[in-house]
């Protein structure tokens, strides 16, 4: 494959604010009260603690923020406005957090939606963070979050395919949900494989089967109703993917099938959430009559280069 001219790329991407969809977000963000006095709390719920706004001033951002919906990732705090977000990616963030290391990392989110797992690595103090998502809805969201924030995490209307060719090798990425939504799994993880420097280290999250052999799960039209679900594997069929991609260690961290209590309805989502996905008369079973999803964890290592 060719070199991309990624700068061209930005500049093409970044047209997505002129759409009439998209314009009134971005208008939105650029009139946001510039409160003086700010703190924030990267817990849990990522908190921007606020003093001083006039109560039109409050009402402006939360109207801001329900104009940007639906909020898939979160929770945040902002001021007075609790986004109750429809994952509580908090769950999935103290999973992983025991199994890495962000100090004086160079570090990238794949499909990193609104940046709310860059948000909570700040306090790692990593060397960089840049997050890759080509939605320009979370896009925006990102940027009325960190209007208040004001953090140096570099957010690019970019996706998977562009982080081999990125300007930077990672020491560690995070690809968290979007494998699946992939044709190519395998050319994905060559990717990833490849964006990273000699010793580092991928994070990855995909939707499974159980099972002892090494086959996966092709849905013929719609899984929990998404289109665009291509393969499930069974662990050990993931492990081979990663193997072929030229990963050397792969550990498997956790198995943890979705629950009510981390993906739900809330009204900063305006749309069909995880209950609306299975079978009302057998949870075990998406509408489809697939196995309800369940996700594995793995961590996977470069330890040599490929061609």
């Amino acid at each position: 494959m060719q070199n991309i001219d990624l700068n061209l790329l930005r500049q093409e991407r970044l047209k997505c604010l002129d759409w009439k969809n998209i314009k009134r977000y971005w208008e939105a963000i650029l009139a946001l009260p510039n409160p003086s006095n700010i703190q924030i709390k990267l817990g849990d719920t990522v908190e921007i603690i606020t003093s001083g706004l006039t109560s039109k001033e409050e009402q402006y951002i939360y109207d801001s923020a329900k104009l940007m919906h639906p909020w898939r990732k979160g929770p945040f705090q902002v001021s007075e406005t609790f986004i109750d977000s429809e994952w509580r990616s908090n769950l999935k963030y103290n999973l992983l957090r025991p199994h890495f290391n962000l100090k004086d990392k160079i570090v990238g989110d794949i499909g990193c939606n609104n940046g709310y797992y860059l948000f909570r690595m700040m306090e790692e103090k990593p060397k960089l963070l840049v997050g890759f998502d080509p939605s320009c809805v979370t896009y925006c969201q990102f940027k009325f979050l960190n209007h208040f924030i004001k953090s140096d995490i570099k957010y690019e209307l970019l996706g998977v395919e562009h982080v081999e060719f990125y300007e930077h090798k990672f020491d560690l990425l995070f690809c968290l949900g979007v494998l699946y939504h992939r044709a190519d799994p395998i050319g994905m993880l060559k990717s990833l494989f490849k964006g990273l420097n000699n010793g580092g280290e991928l994070i990855l999250d995909t939707f499974m089967i159980d099972g002892e052999e090494d086959v996966c799960l092709t849905p013929r039209d719609r899984y929990s109703k998404m289109r665009n679900i291509y393969f499930i594997p069974t662990v050990s069929a993931l492990k081979n993917w990663c193997y072929r991609a030229g990963f050397d260690e792969i550990e498997v961290l956790d198995i943890v099938k979705t629950e009510a209590s981390e993906q739900r309805r809330t009204e900063w989502i305006n749309t069909q959430s995880l209950d609306d996905f299975l079978d009302k008369n057998n949870q075990n079973k998406t509408v489809e009559g697939y196995p309800a999803p369940k996700r594995v964890y793995i961590k996977a290592k470069k330890l040599k280069k490929i061609d």
